[in-house]
């Protein structure tokens, strides 16, 4: 937010407003917002305190390609500034975004990243009477927002080709206060088709919020819903620099939505941005070949490693993402103690796939050195893991193999 908006915010703030908006304020301040790197963290503090330096780190979803070239040289250059707040770049990010997307700037609104702005989004339209809506598996962040707000979980199957499914999502509850979709989802890294998002806009309960997770959609083929903000729909879609952009420890986002959809989430934090992260953003998003050119090398790690899962009879989700889910056959959690144990560091176990790990897509040689662990874990008679049968209603879902 630039100075002159900031002024205009206050401005309108009665008293009261302003006792009350402390208030919320103050209660979320004792509230964690969890985010990628906090899950990611305890898993594998279950077998190591610490993580090796030479350890395959493929649990985080995290990009190892770090920032693009400009987007570290605007970050050397800025650090004699460190000093300095500089509202300024924060607002030329808005306006480089803005301008490319075909969005007013006051439809926009800056973050350390994409996790505040789904806690808030959360916290501001769900409540005791308002449930939360969600995908399963899906991103837990949520979830663990609706229940510091009071908010009844509602946790969704994916359908059988491991979309979100929408219809039983909109009839979950009448009175549901958000229906969150992460496309692609995380953690099966799937698609939900634009028809079915449609859908959800349409026939979502009236007054509910729609809130679309696209952290991971530069990796994919899916189809964007920024044209829903254009078209004022109730509808918050949210970004991050942290995949795609490979800048989760610079810590940059956005939430895009109408103007009165996101003061309601400004009620929980109006902190200025690090002046790094809005310019390596800003670098980033204006090089116009880096999409192009990180979505291939991502997919090209990617097919190879389903290309080797298919041969080995493996079975997966047919990710279009930066991550996928794994099907070890047997308690997930003891192949991902066996995993660290080889010094790969493999993503955590969904409590609805018991038998499912997550994988995110590394270098080819951290995928080389999963291929080897994986195997052997596998392999082993020795391992001391049991195969666990599914819960019954995915014993009849079909897992993908590449063809």
């Amino acid at each position: 937010m630039c100075p002159v908006e900031l002024d205009c915010t206050l401005t309108r703030f009665s008293r009261r407003s302003f006792l009350r908006y402390s208030a919320a304020a103050s209660v979320v301040a004792s509230i964690p917002i969890l985010t990628e790197a906090h899950l990611a963290h305890a898993q594998r503090r279950r077998v190591a305190k610490h993580i090796p330096a030479d350890a395959v780190r493929i649990d985080a979803n995290e990009n190892p390609l770090g920032p693009c070239t400009g987007a570290c040289a605007s970050i050397s250059s800025l650090i004699p500034e460190g000093g300095r707040y500089d509202f300024d770049l924060t607002e030329k990010l808005v306006m480089a975004f803005s301008d490319i997307e075909g969005l007013k700037p006051e439809y926009v609104m800056p973050y350390a990243g994409s996790s505040e702005p789904l806690h808030y989004t959360v916290l501001a339209f769900t409540s005791r009477d308002k449930p939360y809506v969600t995908a399963d598996p899906g991103y837990e962040a949520g979830m663990y927002a609706a229940k510091a707000s009071g908010a009844k979980v509602l946790q969704v199957p994916l359908t059988k080709d491991y979309a979100h499914d929408v219809k039983a999502m909109v009839a979950a509850d009448p009175n549901a206060g958000v229906l969150y979709i992460c496309n692609p989802n995380n953690p099966t890294g799937t698609i939900t088709s634009r028809e079915d998002i449609a859908y959800a806009v349409a026939n979502k309960p009236a007054g509910s919020m729609l809130l679309i997770d696209e952290a991971y959609i530069h990796f994919s083929d899916a189809t964007p819903s920024l044209d829903l903000v254009k078209a004022d729909k109730d509808v918050i879609v949210l970004r991050t620099f942290s995949k795609l952009y490979g800048m989760a420890g610079v810590r940059c986002g956005l939430a895009i939505g109408r103007p009165d959809l996101l003061a309601k989430l400004q009620v929980y934090g109006m902190n200025s941005l690090p002046i790094m992260a809005v310019a390596a953003a800003t670098t980033s998003i204006q090089d116009k070949d880096l999409i192009l050119q990180r979505k291939k090398i991502n997919t090209d790690i990617r097919h190879e490693t389903f290309e080797w899962l298919t041969a080995n009879n493996y079975k997966f989700t047919p990710s279009q993402s930066n991550c996928f889910m794994l099907d070890t056959g047997r308690p997930g959690k003891e192949v991902l103690a066996a995993m660290q144990k080889k010094n790969v560091y493999v993503g955590r176990v969904w409590p609805a796939w018991p038998t499912y790990i997550r994988v995110t897509v590394g270098t080819r040689s951290d995928m080389e050195k999963f291929r080897i662990a994986y195997k052997e874990v596998i392999s082993s008679s020795t391992a001391g893991l049991e195969p666990l049968p599914l819960p019954e209603r995915l014993r009849n879902t079909p897992h993908t193999h590449l063809s």
